[in-house]
């Protein structure tokens, strides 16, 4: 196909034709045959179908903010005759980064790579890959689409801190709650069977009874549950990044975390520090406050990430629901509320030590 340069070469071709033809001048006619011939030259050029083995991968495909991550590109040339003028277009998010390759000789492999932006959380689709060939004169191009889009995912920042200590060991006849973290040690009650439930726990005799497959729900007792509550109204990067710290945290040290925001419950897990991550780096700015988050929940330690000193201080009102209440505060004036630990911090890098000394 031609190019924007190509078809302006061809109108002007058809303009010099005209006015030569039309004075009587040999001089335009020769320039607009030199277009024509310079115009199926680089039809020439491009005509043939290049047979080319395209690979491009994202590594790595989560990423947290800030740190590296690149596009591989491979390309191997499978036809008879060597390639050049080869441009690779890669669409990042909503900006295109474009590639020149290096001359492909037959049966000749290039690997070439490019950097992602990973400077703000989310999700970035890469692609799709055009393979672009041109001529030298950029008159004409041949284009193709190899692949299928990627998708980058970039993640909160986290530094490790301790397991809040809750101060008491829960439940350890059982929950007093549905909302008990599931496990596999004592036994709760039966409710019925739904897709994905093991079936070495069901109860036969409950089944035949009842008519309905049966399965016994299962707790891990002892466990306290540590609540991260985000106060996502002028949502910063820092107060997601302290909110996936305390709650990877609890996860990776075995015990069960809710993170909850104003708008609702964003995730649930017990040991699963990668889905806390993924959940947090979707999360985006919301209208309600956390009084409400916090008067769902009970039992075990409660984190509260929030900027208001309002908020600050209705978190004691629920110090009684709570083992132990800790506010991390994005900001760097002095706060407190009774029976709540406070932790002010203007930088994530601040959070370990301010964390540690509280």
């Amino acid at each position: 196909m031609l190019t924007p340069l190509g078809r302006g070469t061809l109108a002007g071709c058809v303009i010099l034709y005209a006015a030569g033809f039309a004075l009587g001048y040999p001089e335009p006619v020769v320039l607009a045959t030199g277009g024509v011939l310079a115009l199926a030259a680089a039809l020439v050029w491009t005509a043939p179908r290049a047979r080319l083995e395209v690979h491009r991968e994202v590594t790595p495909l989560k990423v947290p903010r800030g740190e590296a991550a690149v596009a591989v590109l491979h390309v191997r040339n499978l036809g008879r005759r060597s390639l050049s003028g080869l441009r690779a277009q890669d669409r990042i998010g909503t900006a295109e980064h474009t590639v020149d390759l290096p001359r492909l000789p037959r049966n000749a492999a290039r690997t070439v790579s490019y950097p992602l932006p990973t400077g703000v959380r989310g999700e970035i689709p890469v692609g799709p890959l055009l393979l672009v060939r041109a001529d030298p004169f950029g008159l004409t191009r041949r284009i193709r689409r190899y692949g299928q889009t990627a998708t980058l995912l970039v993640r909160p920042r986290t530094v490790a801190l301790p397991v809040p200590p809750s101060g008491k060991a829960h439940h350890l006849e059982g929950p007093t709650s549905d909302n008990a973290p599931s496990g596999t040690v004592t036994f709760h009650t039966l409710r019925e069977y739904v897709v994905g439930d093991d079936l070495r726990h069901v109860h036969w005799k409950s089944s035949a009874r009842t008519g309905t497959l049966m399965v016994r729900q299962l707790i891990d007792a002892s466990l306290p549950t540590t609540t991260v509550v985000l106060d996502t109204r002028d949502l910063t990067e820092l107060a997601v990044d302290a909110a996936a710290s305390a709650a990877v945290a609890a996860a990776r040290s075995g015990f069960p975390v809710r993170v909850l925001t104003g708008d609702g419950p964003l995730a649930e897990t017990k040991t699963d520090p990668e889905l806390l991550l993924d959940r947090l780096a979707l999360v985006g700015s919301g209208t309600s406050g956390v009084g409400e988050a916090m008067r769902l929940a009970r039992g075990g330690s409660l984190v509260v990430i929030t900027g208001d000193s309002v908020e600050t201080a209705r978190a004691a009102g629920a110090r009684r629901r709570f083992d132990r209440i800790i506010c991390v505060y994005i900001g760097t004036g002095p706060l407190s509320a009774p029976g709540v630990t406070v932790v002010p911090i203007a930088d994530l890098a601040a959070l370990p030590l301010a964390w540690g000394r509280r």
